[in-house]
Protein backbone atom coordinates (compact mmCIF):
# COMPACT_ATOMS: atom_id res chain seq x y z
CA UNK A 1 0.00 0.00 0.00
CA UNK A 2 2.32 2.63 -1.39
CA UNK A 3 1.29 6.47 -0.15
CA UNK A 4 1.84 9.66 -2.11
CA UNK A 5 4.46 12.47 -0.70
CA UNK A 6 2.83 15.84 0.07
CA UNK A 7 4.86 18.94 -0.64
CA UNK A 8 2.56 22.11 0.05
CA UNK A 9 2.56 24.73 -2.42
CA UNK A 10 2.66 28.51 -1.68
CA UNK A 11 -1.15 30.36 -1.87
CA UNK A 12 -1.49 31.11 -5.39
CA UNK A 13 -4.43 30.81 -7.76
CA UNK A 14 -5.29 26.94 -7.84
CA UNK A 15 -7.65 27.39 -11.21
CA UNK A 16 -10.69 25.28 -9.57
CA UNK A 17 -12.94 27.68 -9.55
CA UNK A 18 -16.86 27.03 -9.86
CA UNK A 19 -19.55 28.87 -11.56
CA UNK A 20 -21.14 29.39 -8.40
CA UNK A 21 -19.60 32.25 -5.77
CA UNK A 22 -16.92 30.78 -3.95
CA UNK A 23 -17.19 29.75 -0.44
CA UNK A 24 -15.99 31.85 2.01
CA UNK A 25 -14.00 28.84 3.82
CA UNK A 26 -11.94 31.55 6.30
CA UNK A 27 -14.99 33.25 7.49
CA UNK A 28 -16.11 29.31 8.75
CA UNK A 29 -13.03 28.72 10.20
CA UNK A 30 -11.91 26.32 7.24
CA UNK A 31 -8.16 26.23 5.60
CA UNK A 32 -7.18 25.54 1.78
CA UNK A 33 -4.28 24.25 0.76
CA UNK A 34 -2.88 22.99 -2.22
CA UNK A 35 -0.16 20.35 -2.33
CA UNK A 36 2.37 18.31 -4.97
CA UNK A 37 1.59 15.11 -4.51
CA UNK A 38 4.29 12.04 -5.52
CA UNK A 39 5.34 9.00 -6.22
CA UNK A 40 5.88 5.45 -7.82
CA UNK A 41 1.96 4.33 -9.11
CA UNK A 42 1.38 0.97 -10.90
CA UNK A 43 -1.05 0.90 -13.81
CA UNK A 44 -3.04 -2.52 -13.27
CA UNK A 45 -0.96 -4.04 -15.69
CA UNK A 46 1.71 -4.49 -13.15
CA UNK A 47 3.84 -0.96 -14.67
CA UNK A 48 5.48 1.53 -12.57
CA UNK A 49 5.67 5.14 -13.12
CA UNK A 50 6.87 8.53 -11.48
CA UNK A 51 4.50 10.60 -11.00
CA UNK A 52 3.46 14.73 -9.27
CA UNK A 53 0.05 15.76 -9.52
CA UNK A 54 -2.00 18.54 -7.14
CA UNK A 55 -4.12 18.04 -4.54
CA UNK A 56 -6.64 20.49 -3.19
CA UNK A 57 -7.19 20.03 0.54
CA UNK A 58 -10.19 21.78 2.11
CA UNK A 59 -10.06 20.93 5.78
CA UNK A 60 -12.24 22.21 8.78
CA UNK A 61 -11.10 23.40 12.14
CA UNK A 62 -9.95 20.62 14.39
CA UNK A 63 -13.13 20.77 16.85
CA UNK A 64 -15.30 20.63 13.82
CA UNK A 65 -13.47 18.05 11.67
CA UNK A 66 -15.90 14.84 11.47
CA UNK A 67 -13.13 12.27 10.74
CA UNK A 68 -14.36 11.21 7.37
CA UNK A 69 -12.10 13.14 4.07
CA UNK A 70 -14.31 13.02 1.11
CA UNK A 71 -11.53 12.34 -1.86
CA UNK A 72 -13.60 14.20 -5.26
CA UNK A 73 -11.81 12.61 -8.39
CA UNK A 74 -11.38 15.94 -10.69
CA UNK A 75 -13.33 16.03 -13.55
CA UNK A 76 -11.63 16.88 -16.84
CA UNK A 77 -14.25 16.00 -19.56
CA UNK A 78 -13.78 19.84 -20.60
CA UNK A 79 -9.72 19.54 -20.46
CA UNK A 80 -9.54 21.67 -17.04
CA UNK A 81 -9.92 20.44 -14.13
CA UNK A 82 -13.61 20.98 -12.13
CA UNK A 83 -15.06 19.99 -8.75
CA UNK A 84 -18.74 19.76 -9.49
CA UNK A 85 -19.39 17.38 -6.58
CA UNK A 86 -17.95 19.98 -4.46
CA UNK A 87 -20.25 22.78 -5.97
CA UNK A 88 -23.24 20.37 -5.03
CA UNK A 89 -22.06 18.97 -1.57
CA UNK A 90 -20.03 21.92 -0.31
CA UNK A 91 -22.84 22.68 2.52
CA UNK A 92 -23.13 19.26 3.33
CA UNK A 93 -19.50 19.02 3.72
CA UNK A 94 -19.19 22.13 6.09
CA UNK A 95 -22.06 21.64 8.17
CA UNK A 96 -21.19 18.13 8.79
CA UNK A 97 -17.23 18.68 9.13
CA UNK A 98 -15.75 16.44 6.29
CA UNK A 99 -12.64 17.66 4.91
CA UNK A 100 -12.87 17.05 0.83
CA UNK A 101 -9.85 16.54 -1.28
CA UNK A 102 -9.62 17.24 -5.08
CA UNK A 103 -7.68 14.84 -6.63
CA UNK A 104 -5.69 15.22 -10.01
CA UNK A 105 -5.82 11.16 -11.07
CA UNK A 106 -6.19 11.95 -14.67
CA UNK A 107 -3.42 12.95 -17.56
CA UNK A 108 -5.59 15.65 -19.42
CA UNK A 109 -6.42 18.04 -15.68
CA UNK A 110 -2.49 17.78 -15.40
CA UNK A 111 -0.11 17.51 -18.71
CA UNK A 112 -3.24 18.46 -21.26
CA UNK A 113 -4.75 16.96 -23.85
CA UNK A 114 -8.25 16.14 -25.46
CA UNK A 115 -11.33 17.79 -24.15
CA UNK A 116 -14.46 15.42 -24.05
CA UNK A 117 -16.96 18.45 -23.79
CA UNK A 118 -16.31 22.11 -25.09
CA UNK A 119 -18.69 25.18 -24.67
CA UNK A 120 -18.96 26.03 -28.25
CA UNK A 121 -17.03 23.47 -29.70
CA UNK A 122 -19.04 20.73 -28.97
CA UNK A 123 -15.89 18.28 -28.18
CA UNK A 124 -12.23 18.04 -29.22
CA UNK A 125 -11.05 20.95 -28.12
CA UNK A 126 -7.46 21.10 -26.97
CA UNK A 127 -5.96 21.65 -23.33
CA UNK A 128 -3.09 22.95 -21.98
CA UNK A 129 -3.67 21.39 -18.59
CA UNK A 130 -2.46 22.58 -15.23
CA UNK A 131 1.29 22.30 -16.47
CA UNK A 132 0.49 24.51 -19.78
CA UNK A 133 -1.85 27.17 -18.16
CA UNK A 134 0.92 28.08 -15.28
CA UNK A 135 4.43 26.25 -15.88
CA UNK A 136 5.89 29.05 -13.19
CA UNK A 137 3.27 27.03 -10.50
CA UNK A 138 2.81 23.75 -11.83
CA UNK A 139 6.04 23.08 -14.68
CA UNK A 140 7.06 20.38 -12.29
CA UNK A 141 4.28 18.08 -12.33
CA UNK A 142 4.53 14.77 -14.61
CA UNK A 143 1.57 12.45 -14.87
CA UNK A 144 2.53 9.19 -16.52
CA UNK A 145 -0.88 8.85 -18.35
CA UNK A 146 -4.29 7.30 -17.32
CA UNK A 147 -2.84 3.49 -17.14
CA UNK A 148 -1.76 4.63 -13.66
CA UNK A 149 -4.80 7.04 -12.67
CA UNK A 150 -6.39 4.26 -10.15
CA UNK A 151 -3.39 3.75 -8.08
CA UNK A 152 -2.71 7.71 -8.12
CA UNK A 153 -5.81 8.46 -6.71
CA UNK A 154 -5.27 5.58 -4.11
CA UNK A 155 -2.32 6.82 -3.14
CA UNK A 156 -3.00 10.89 -3.29
CA UNK A 157 -6.15 9.70 -0.85
CA UNK A 158 -4.29 7.81 1.49
CA UNK A 159 -1.43 10.54 1.71
CA UNK A 160 -4.61 13.34 2.34
CA UNK A 161 -6.12 10.82 5.27
CA UNK A 162 -3.26 10.91 7.09
CA UNK A 163 -2.62 15.21 6.41
CA UNK A 164 -5.82 15.97 8.21
CA UNK A 165 -6.32 13.19 10.65
CA UNK A 166 -9.28 11.25 8.52
CA UNK A 167 -10.11 7.54 9.79
CA UNK A 168 -12.23 7.18 6.84
CA UNK A 169 -11.89 7.93 3.70
CA UNK A 170 -15.39 8.25 0.97
CA UNK A 171 -14.30 8.52 -3.13
CA UNK A 172 -16.50 10.91 -4.76
CA UNK A 173 -16.91 11.52 -8.16
CA UNK A 174 -19.31 12.93 -11.12
CA UNK A 175 -19.75 11.82 -14.71
CA UNK A 176 -16.45 10.88 -16.60
CA UNK A 177 -15.40 10.78 -12.64
CA UNK A 178 -17.91 8.79 -11.64
CA UNK A 179 -16.87 6.14 -14.83
CA UNK A 180 -13.30 5.93 -13.66
CA UNK A 181 -14.67 5.22 -10.53
CA UNK A 182 -17.00 2.46 -11.79
CA UNK A 183 -14.56 0.98 -13.29
CA UNK A 184 -12.08 1.35 -9.57
CA UNK A 185 -14.63 -0.90 -8.16
CA UNK A 186 -15.19 -3.45 -10.65
CA UNK A 187 -11.00 -4.27 -11.38
CA UNK A 188 -9.30 -1.87 -8.40
CA UNK A 189 -10.63 -1.78 -4.93
CA UNK A 190 -9.47 -4.39 -2.73
CA UNK A 191 -9.07 -5.27 0.85
CA UNK A 192 -5.95 -2.66 1.16
CA UNK A 193 -8.13 0.22 -0.14
CA UNK A 194 -8.54 3.27 1.43
CA UNK A 195 -11.69 3.73 0.21
CA UNK A 196 -14.95 2.86 3.05
CA UNK A 197 -17.22 3.76 0.33
CA UNK A 198 -17.90 5.35 -2.71
CA UNK A 199 -20.75 8.24 -4.27
CA UNK A 200 -20.78 7.52 -8.03
CA UNK A 201 -22.76 10.42 -9.65
CA UNK A 202 -23.77 10.12 -12.97
CA UNK A 203 -22.20 7.30 -14.23
CA UNK A 204 -22.77 5.82 -17.64
CA UNK A 205 -23.69 2.18 -18.33
CA UNK A 206 -19.98 1.32 -20.53
CA UNK A 207 -16.99 0.90 -18.39
CA UNK A 208 -14.10 2.42 -19.60
CA UNK A 209 -11.29 0.24 -20.50
CA UNK A 210 -9.30 -1.17 -17.51
CA UNK A 211 -6.19 1.05 -18.96
CA UNK A 212 -6.80 3.45 -22.12
CA UNK A 213 -5.69 2.71 -25.67
CA UNK A 214 -3.50 6.01 -25.40
CA UNK A 215 -2.37 8.58 -22.95
CA UNK A 216 -5.94 9.72 -21.48
CA UNK A 217 -9.50 8.48 -21.65
CA UNK A 218 -11.90 9.99 -23.26
CA UNK A 219 -15.75 10.19 -23.06
CA UNK A 220 -15.76 8.76 -26.75
CA UNK A 221 -13.68 5.53 -25.77
CA UNK A 222 -15.88 5.00 -22.33
CA UNK A 223 -19.19 5.63 -24.03
CA UNK A 224 -17.76 2.74 -26.81
CA UNK A 225 -17.30 0.14 -24.30
CA UNK A 226 -20.07 -2.68 -23.27
CA UNK A 227 -22.58 -1.91 -20.15
CA UNK A 228 -21.79 -3.30 -16.74
CA UNK A 229 -23.33 -3.64 -13.58
CA UNK A 230 -21.30 -2.59 -10.53
CA UNK A 231 -20.25 -5.22 -7.72
CA UNK A 232 -23.26 -5.07 -5.05
CA UNK A 233 -21.78 -6.68 -2.48
CA UNK A 234 -18.07 -4.63 -2.26
CA UNK A 235 -18.28 -2.08 -0.18
CA UNK A 236 -20.75 0.63 0.43
CA UNK A 237 -22.06 2.41 -3.04
CA UNK A 238 -24.31 4.95 -3.22
CA UNK A 239 -24.89 5.81 -7.01
CA UNK A 240 -26.90 8.89 -7.79
CA UNK A 241 -28.22 9.14 -11.83
CA UNK A 242 -30.16 11.72 -13.62
CA UNK A 243 -32.64 11.63 -16.38
CA UNK A 244 -29.44 12.26 -18.71
CA UNK A 245 -27.55 9.42 -17.07
CA UNK A 246 -29.97 6.95 -17.58
CA UNK A 247 -31.51 6.97 -21.26
CA UNK A 248 -29.33 10.24 -22.73
CA UNK A 249 -26.05 10.56 -23.34
CA UNK A 250 -24.53 8.40 -20.32
CA UNK A 251 -27.30 5.77 -21.21
CA UNK A 252 -27.04 3.16 -17.89
CA UNK A 253 -29.83 1.81 -18.48
CA UNK A 254 -28.44 -1.28 -19.76
CA UNK A 255 -26.75 -1.54 -16.95
CA UNK A 256 -29.13 -1.43 -14.36
CA UNK A 257 -29.34 -3.47 -11.67
CA UNK A 258 -31.31 -4.51 -8.38
CA UNK A 259 -29.33 -2.91 -5.52
CA UNK A 260 -27.82 -5.11 -2.67
CA UNK A 261 -26.44 -5.80 0.49
CA UNK A 262 -24.01 -3.05 -0.66
CA UNK A 263 -25.37 -1.34 -3.03
CA UNK A 264 -27.70 1.17 -3.59
CA UNK A 265 -29.17 2.98 -7.01
CA UNK A 266 -31.30 6.36 -6.55
CA UNK A 267 -32.42 7.63 -9.92
CA UNK A 268 -33.59 11.30 -9.42
CA UNK A 269 -36.74 12.34 -11.85
CA UNK A 270 -36.67 16.10 -13.67
CA UNK A 271 -32.98 16.27 -12.99
CA UNK A 272 -30.31 16.04 -15.58
CA UNK A 273 -26.74 15.53 -15.66
CA UNK A 274 -25.94 19.19 -15.08
CA UNK A 275 -28.31 21.88 -14.15
CA UNK A 276 -28.96 25.81 -13.30
CA UNK A 277 -27.37 25.19 -9.77
CA UNK A 278 -23.90 23.96 -10.97
CA UNK A 279 -23.94 26.47 -13.88
CA UNK A 280 -25.73 29.61 -12.10
CA UNK A 281 -25.29 33.59 -13.13
CA UNK A 282 -23.57 31.28 -16.34
CA UNK A 283 -26.49 29.90 -17.89
CA UNK A 284 -26.42 32.70 -20.95
CA UNK A 285 -22.78 31.59 -21.95
CA UNK A 286 -24.12 28.40 -22.22
CA UNK A 287 -25.80 29.83 -25.54
CA UNK A 288 -28.49 26.41 -25.06
CA UNK A 289 -31.97 27.03 -26.78
CA UNK A 290 -33.92 26.61 -24.05
CA UNK A 291 -33.27 27.58 -20.05
CA UNK A 292 -31.48 24.67 -18.38
CA UNK A 293 -32.72 22.00 -16.18
CA UNK A 294 -34.03 23.47 -12.88
CA UNK A 295 -34.45 20.15 -10.30
CA UNK A 296 -33.20 19.55 -7.11
CA UNK A 297 -30.64 16.75 -7.54
CA UNK A 298 -28.18 18.82 -5.13
CA UNK A 299 -30.57 18.02 -2.25
CA UNK A 300 -30.74 14.58 -3.15
CA UNK A 301 -26.94 14.45 -3.56
CA UNK A 302 -26.57 16.17 0.17
CA UNK A 303 -29.04 13.60 1.69
CA UNK A 304 -26.95 10.72 -0.60
CA UNK A 305 -23.62 11.76 1.07
CA UNK A 306 -24.88 11.71 4.52
CA UNK A 307 -26.36 8.26 4.26
CA UNK A 308 -23.54 6.86 2.44
CA UNK A 309 -21.22 8.10 5.47
CA UNK A 310 -23.36 6.42 8.12
CA UNK A 311 -23.60 3.55 6.59
CA UNK A 312 -19.45 3.53 5.90
CA UNK A 313 -19.66 3.40 9.22
CA UNK A 314 -21.88 0.87 10.42
CA UNK A 315 -24.93 2.79 10.35
CA UNK A 316 -28.17 1.77 8.57
CA UNK A 317 -27.94 1.14 4.56
CA UNK A 318 -29.55 4.40 2.56
CA UNK A 319 -33.37 3.73 1.56
CA UNK A 320 -33.77 1.93 -1.68
CA UNK A 321 -35.15 4.40 -4.24
CA UNK A 322 -37.66 3.23 -7.33
CA UNK A 323 -36.02 3.43 -10.50
CA UNK A 324 -37.75 6.11 -13.38
CA UNK A 325 -40.61 4.56 -15.62
CA UNK A 326 -39.35 3.46 -18.65
CA UNK A 327 -41.01 2.26 -21.48
CA UNK A 328 -40.55 1.18 -25.65
CA UNK A 329 -38.37 -1.96 -26.18
CA UNK A 330 -34.28 -1.46 -26.51
CA UNK A 331 -33.51 1.51 -29.15
CA UNK A 332 -36.66 2.59 -28.03
CA UNK A 333 -37.19 3.58 -24.64
CA UNK A 334 -38.72 6.93 -23.20
CA UNK A 335 -39.40 7.92 -20.11
CA UNK A 336 -43.47 7.59 -18.67
CA UNK A 337 -44.64 11.06 -17.94
CA UNK A 338 -47.57 12.36 -16.78
CA UNK A 339 -49.62 15.42 -18.08
CA UNK A 340 -47.21 18.35 -17.83
CA UNK A 341 -44.42 15.80 -19.12
CA UNK A 342 -42.42 15.51 -16.25
CA UNK A 343 -40.88 11.67 -15.70
CA UNK A 344 -42.78 9.39 -13.30
CA UNK A 345 -40.79 7.08 -10.78
CA UNK A 346 -37.57 7.69 -8.98
CA UNK A 347 -36.51 9.96 -6.47
CA UNK A 348 -39.04 12.42 -6.14
CA UNK A 349 -38.70 16.14 -5.05
CA UNK A 350 -41.26 19.15 -4.71
CA UNK A 351 -40.16 20.54 -8.26
CA UNK A 352 -41.76 17.07 -9.89
CA UNK A 353 -44.84 16.62 -7.53
CA UNK A 354 -46.14 19.68 -6.99
CA UNK A 355 -45.16 20.54 -10.69
CA UNK A 356 -45.37 23.98 -12.41
CA UNK A 357 -42.92 23.50 -15.42
CA UNK A 358 -41.30 20.08 -17.17
CA UNK A 359 -38.17 19.56 -16.20
CA UNK A 360 -36.25 16.88 -18.59
CA UNK A 361 -32.76 15.34 -18.48
CA UNK A 362 -33.18 16.31 -22.39
CA UNK A 363 -32.42 19.48 -24.72
CA UNK A 364 -34.27 20.48 -27.96
CA UNK A 365 -33.44 18.65 -30.86
CA UNK A 366 -30.25 19.82 -32.42
CA UNK A 367 -28.62 21.07 -29.30
CA UNK A 368 -25.29 21.17 -29.10
CA UNK A 369 -23.42 18.85 -26.42
CA UNK A 370 -22.95 20.78 -24.06
CA UNK A 371 -26.70 21.84 -24.03
CA UNK A 372 -27.66 18.16 -24.04
CA UNK A 373 -25.95 17.63 -20.87
CA UNK A 374 -27.86 20.43 -19.09
CA UNK A 375 -31.23 19.13 -19.89
CA UNK A 376 -34.12 21.57 -19.94
CA UNK A 377 -36.80 23.77 -17.91
CA UNK A 378 -39.78 24.04 -20.19
CA UNK A 379 -42.91 26.33 -19.45
CA UNK A 380 -46.65 24.63 -19.60
CA UNK A 381 -49.67 26.18 -20.70
CA UNK A 382 -51.11 28.46 -18.61
CA UNK A 383 -55.18 26.75 -18.75
CA UNK A 384 -53.14 23.32 -18.17
CA UNK A 385 -51.56 24.72 -14.89
CA UNK A 386 -54.92 26.08 -14.18
CA UNK A 387 -56.93 22.61 -14.36
CA UNK A 388 -54.17 21.60 -11.97
CA UNK A 389 -53.56 24.20 -9.60
CA UNK A 390 -56.53 26.28 -9.31
CA UNK A 391 -55.45 28.79 -6.26
CA UNK A 392 -51.70 29.73 -5.19
CA UNK A 393 -52.39 28.59 -2.41
CA UNK A 394 -53.38 24.84 -3.24
CA UNK A 395 -50.09 24.74 -5.37
CA UNK A 396 -48.17 25.93 -1.84
CA UNK A 397 -49.88 23.54 0.09
CA UNK A 398 -48.91 20.49 -2.14
CA UNK A 399 -45.49 21.68 -2.77
CA UNK A 400 -45.05 21.65 1.54
CA UNK A 401 -46.67 18.38 1.60
CA UNK A 402 -44.21 17.09 -1.14
CA UNK A 403 -41.21 18.62 0.75
CA UNK A 404 -42.36 16.93 3.62
CA UNK A 405 -42.44 13.79 1.94
CA UNK A 406 -39.23 13.76 0.55
CA UNK A 407 -37.27 14.64 4.20
CA UNK A 408 -39.30 12.03 5.43
CA UNK A 409 -38.72 9.35 2.97
CA UNK A 410 -34.59 10.43 3.83
CA UNK A 411 -34.26 11.73 0.01
CA UNK A 412 -33.46 15.72 1.70
CA UNK A 413 -32.19 16.49 4.50
CA UNK A 414 -34.30 18.20 7.49
CA UNK A 415 -31.03 21.40 6.94
CA UNK A 416 -32.65 21.46 3.32
CA UNK A 417 -36.22 21.96 4.65
CA UNK A 418 -35.93 25.64 3.90
CA UNK A 419 -34.07 26.05 1.08
CA UNK A 420 -36.40 23.26 -0.84
CA UNK A 421 -39.56 25.50 0.57
CA UNK A 422 -38.14 28.43 -0.97
CA UNK A 423 -37.83 27.21 -4.55
CA UNK A 424 -41.83 27.54 -5.14
CA UNK A 425 -42.47 29.57 -7.53
CA UNK A 426 -45.91 30.50 -7.19
CA UNK A 427 -45.91 33.39 -9.56
CA UNK A 428 -45.76 31.15 -12.62
CA UNK A 429 -49.59 30.85 -11.72
CA UNK A 430 -52.37 33.41 -12.72
CA UNK A 431 -54.62 33.33 -9.45
CA UNK A 432 -53.33 36.36 -7.02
Amino acid sequence: MSTASLERLPPGDHRLHGARPPVDLAARGWTETEHVASGVAVSPGGREAAYAVRVLVRRPPAGQASGTLCAEWLNVSSGAEAAPDWTYLAEELLRSGHAWAGISAQYVGVMGGQASVAVGDGSGAGSPGLVGADPERYGGLEHPGDAWCHDVYEQVARAVAHLVGADLVLGVGESQSACLLSRHLVSVHSPGSPFAGYLVHSRAGALPPVEPSAVQHTMTEVLSQQPAPLPDDLVPTLVVQTETDVLGRMRSLPARQPDGPLLRTWEVAGTAHADKFQIDAFEDFLGCPTPVNRGQQVYVLRAGLRALERWARGGDAPPPGELLQVSGGAGEEAYVVDTLGNTLGGVRTPAVDAAVQRLSGAAPAGASLVCQLFGSTTPVAPEVLADRWPTRAAYLAAYEAATETMVAAGFALPEDRQALLSESVPELLTDP
